[in-house]
């Protein structure tokens, strides 16, 4: 949606998916993307590529809701990084060990003393503000040993929104710990320096007003990002939501493989939505298996949809893991206004 990776997700999937990656002790990255995120994503490849590595990202804004209704993508609710943080906090029958990093002054620790106190669902094993720096001075040995052998199952970072994902992406590979995500303001929530809007400011998208009040600075924030996002609206969200609710030529999707030495080419023609996109996935995960290149060409591709972009998010992941390129070819003008708007221009200039 827009140029990011959104995951139609629930509170009950994604808390089984964080289950299942502390059982495997495999790295699991979290991105909570909301307006400030999307805004930032547009502007900003280092920042946009931490949530296109992510495994999961989850819609946390009303906003994005809305475009997605527009747009009939089947995201339908708010997965919000500080409910998140709520519901786990309320688990009976699981605990996890998380690790805090990040705040201003104290409140990690304070933040730490109060969920060992409370005997819940989460169990702090450690809290850690590294103080003012750039992400590499936040990124010595020291730190990362620290985090590292606490033993922690989840490691909830609270710095700004930028620096977290920088952070969170340049260490990727250091650290041990298997989920982490970013939970911005939910240190000031749980520390109760900072009162949440109420849930009906929250579900109806105007807890940006809420914000301000407890925190007037905000504003400057708000205003440029609600610029920005209705320049967004009226450029590419209001095209394609009209685009969506006009009949598709009717054209049978249709794979043809080409293999080469090195390279794996998939010829797409007909219509690639969401019923049918998803048989490119086992030719993909073929072709990493023999360490071959992905070349898609769209040379005969009639009509294009959200899900397909996904699907190409999806691909493109998989292979960067095992460091094989994924390269697109044979986009016609059309096809090449329908990514522009879709903001996923940038997929044409890879490999």
């Amino acid at each position: 949606m827009l140029g990011l990776p959104v995951d139609a997700i629930d509170f009950r999937s994604l808390i089984r998916a964080m289950d299942v990656a502390v059982e495997k002790r495999k790295p699991f990255l979290i991105s909570t993307p909301n307006v400030n995120f999307l805004i930032k994503s547009q502007r900003n490849e280092t920042f946009r590529a931490s949530m296109l590595l992510s495994d999961l990202c989850l819609a946390d804004g009303m906003p994005l809701i809305w475009i997605a209704k527009l747009l009939r993508i089947p995201i339908r609710e708010r997965v919000a990084g500080a409910d998140l943080f709520g519901r786990l906090k309320s688990r009976t029958d699981k605990r996890l060990r998380v690790f805090l990093f990040g705040g201003t002054g104290d409140l990690v620790a304070t933040v730490g003393k109060k969920l060992n106190a409370e005997q819940c669902g989460l169990e702090c094993v450690g809290a850690l503000n590294p103080g003012f720096g750039s992400v590499e001075e936040l990124s010595s040995p020291d730190i990362i040993a620290q985090i590292n052998a606490s033993g922690a199952d989840l490691l909830a970072v609270f710095l700004n929104a930028e620096k977290a994902q920088a952070w969170l992406l340049l260490n990727h590979f250091s650290l041990t710990v298997p989920v982490r995500a970013q939970f911005g303001a939910t240190i000031n929530f749980e520390a109760g320096t900072i009162r949440r809007a109420p849930p009906l400011l929250r579900s109806t998208g105007f807890e940006w007003l809420w914000r301000i009040k407890e925190e007037p600075y905000l504003w400057r924030r708000y205003w440029a990002d609600g610029k920005a996002l209705l320049q967004l609206l009226c450029a590419c969200v209001l095209p394609l939501a009209i685009a969506t609710r006009l009949p598709l030529q009717r054209a049978v999707f249709a794979i043809q493989v080409g293999h080469h030495d090195k390279r794996v080419t998939l010829s797409l023609s007909g219509n690639a939505t969401s019923e049918q996109v998803d048989s490119l996935l086992p030719v993909v995960r073929q072709a990493a298996k023999e360490s071959r290149a992905v070349n898609i060409d769209l040379s005969d591709l009639h009509q294009l949809d959200s899900r397909f972009f996904g699907v190409l998010m999806g691909i493109r992941t998989h292979l960067a893991r095992e460091g094989l390129p994924l390269t697109i070819t044979g986009v016609s003008p059309r096809l090449r206004r329908i990514f522009q708007l879709n903001r996923f221009e940038f997929l044409l200039s890879d490999g």
